[in-house]
């Protein structure tokens, strides 16, 4: 007869041990705050979103709310961008990336797309109204 008792036993030591051990089986189960109270949510997966700033090669997603760009040979993520204020990088024009992982990956086709002096495209409809106001005076109104 063996005498040992199993390792999950019948008792409540066995009962706390196994719904610990259920628990992490199952996964993270987070907190949302949805402005009533908190609510539990399944984990989700974030998406990396990127906006270019072509003056600077810089980064920045607002998911992770972090900029990302070259530090010598190493890309590196910081919460504030290098050598600029973000008030001057958020005035700089920029374009949105449309990858979702690391701007590593995608650097070298994007610095060809968008070099550094780039800029937007001017609206045709900014044309438009400046071609009336020029009108108005050329005819003195």
């Amino acid at each position: 007869m063996n005498d040992r008792q199993p390792f999950f036993g019948p008792g409540k030591l066995g009962l706390v041990l196994g719904a610990v051990f259920l628990g992490t089986l199952t996964g993270c189960v987070g907190y949302v705050d949805r402005g009533e109270g908190y609510a539990v949510s399944s984990p989700a997966v974030i998406e990396d979103d990127y906006v270019y700033y072509p003056n600077y090669e810089i980064y920045y997603s607002s998911s992770r709310h972090q900029y990302a760009y070259r530090d010598g040979r190493n890309w590196v993520s910081r919460p504030a961008p290098r050598g600029v204020s973000a008030d001057v990088l958020l005035a700089s024009p920029s374009v949105r990336m449309n990858f979702h992982d690391s701007p590593a990956q995608h650097h070298a086709a994007v610095v060809k797309q968008y070099p550094k002096n780039w800029s937007p495209p001017a609206q045709k409809q900014d044309k438009k109204e400046n071609r009336k106001d020029d009108q108005k005076d050329d005819h003195g109104k």
